[in-house]
């Protein structure tokens, strides 16, 4: 029987880029057009990590306002036309994430995003930032039934991108992150200069990096079989 290759899942906003560098600006511009004031960039954490029309429905709660569905999916049609056009305005991928992964890949490691971003979203920034040809899967908030944190968008990614639940690691930056490799009993990383507005190490990760180059060592020092070797 064919071995399967270790496999690295790695979220996408606030794990492998800042994206919050395009998104908020979005957010505050499509929000603007009825009253709302601008987020922050230090509050990027309150908005960003579970999709596009949750952004703008926090963005309300943020300012202690109400939206009706209908007015959220007219902001929603709004926040895509803007974003599809200035996604990779300002983004940029973490210090040390191609160095990263290419180690990961020369040592027999395949790669997979799992995140809550629109699958075609996230296919159209992986590949403005020239990073397309890494991953044996990608799969966002709208690929399945279901998304993170239900633990079987990640399992179902571990499985598109031919891998094994047993020999899979996650990494991500928030408690959606954290608590579905959690339920899906996958060993979980987490990056504490993403978004998340709970420091990471509360939500009891495997494992907390701060910056890409502690993640081979990191992966080394789990128990069992996960270890990058």
């Amino acid at each position: 029987m064919h071995e399967t290759h270790p496999l690295l899942v790695l979220d996408l906003d606030g794990t492998l880029a800042d994206t919050s560098r395009d998104l908020l600006p979005v957010l505050n511009r499509v929000t603007a057009k009825v009253g709302l004031p601008a987020i922050a960039m230090k509050d990027v954490g309150q908005v960003v990590g579970h999709g596009a029309k949750a952004m703008i429905s926090r963005a309300f709660a943020f300012h202690g306002r109400e939206a009706d569905a209908g007015l959220i999916d007219t902001l929603f049609d709004d926040f895509l036309v803007d974003y599809e056009a200035n996604i990779a305005a300002h983004t940029v991928l973490y210090d040390g994430v191609t160095q990263a992964l290419d180690r990961f890949a020369a040592n027999g490691w395949k790669l997979a995003i799992c995140t809550n971003k629109l699958e075609h979203l996230a296919r159209m920034l992986v590949e403005e930032l020239g990073q397309s040809y890494r991953f044996a899967a990608i799969t966002g908030g709208d690929t399945f039934d279901f998304r993170k944190p239900d633990p079987r968008h990640l399992i179902e990614t571990v499985a598109m991108a031919g891998g094994s639940p047993a020999k899979a690691v996650m990494v991500g930056d928030s408690v959606t992150d954290i608590k579905t490799a959690q339920a899906a009993e996958i060993p979980v990383i987490a990056v504490d200069f993403g978004y998340s507005d709970i420091p990471v190490l509360d939500l009891a990760p495997d494992r907390v990096i701060s910056h890409f180059n502690e993640l081979w060592q990191a992966i080394a020092d789990l128990p069992g079989r996960h270890g990058a070797r």
